[in-house]
């Protein structure tokens, strides 16, 4: 087990991993009452895959990393942030921001989100520093 960037626990991918990742996301489906659930399935040098599950209202907030994200929502509603462009997304919802760009993901108040956001070149630790802010001041968008 480890500290993801988020500083939630998960089981540790190597970094190196050459082999195939294969699960559901109703296997790996983890929800928290205190923040988004982040289970990465996959992880190398050149790319990261991860789970997200959120209980309504819950946010992975607004922050710019230097890595394309592709995000497709399973189930639940919400909105994706694209730049300054906010997206209604639902089930079969695809949204692919390019690096630099801003982008945070919120479930409604009124059910749960469930999404795959696929990571290229992973960010780093820094890169999410306004993630934490973010989730420690429970602000969408900390800046």
């Amino acid at each position: 087990m480890l500290a993801n960037t988020f500083g939630q626990t998960q089981t540790a991918v190597p970094a190196d991993a050459s082999v195939v990742t294969a699960t559901s996301i109703d296997a790996e489906r983890r929800y928290d009452d205190a923040q988004f659930s982040a289970q990465t399935i996959h992880e190398t040098e050149r790319q990261k895959v991860v789970l997200g599950y959120f209980e309504p209202g819950q946010f992975i907030p607004v922050h710019a990393p230097d890595s394309d994200v592709a995000i497709t929502v399973v189930s639940g509603s919400g909105v994706i942030r694209d730049g300054e462009t906010d997206h209604a997304v639902e089930p079969g919802s695809v949204v692919a921001v390019p690096a630099g760009t801003e982008r945070g993901v919120k479930a409604d108040d009124g059910e749960r989100l469930a999404a795959t956001l696929v990571t290229a070149p992973p960010p780093t630790d820094a890169e999410h520093e306004p993630v934490r802010r973010g989730l420690q001041t429970g602000q969408f968008d900390p800046d």
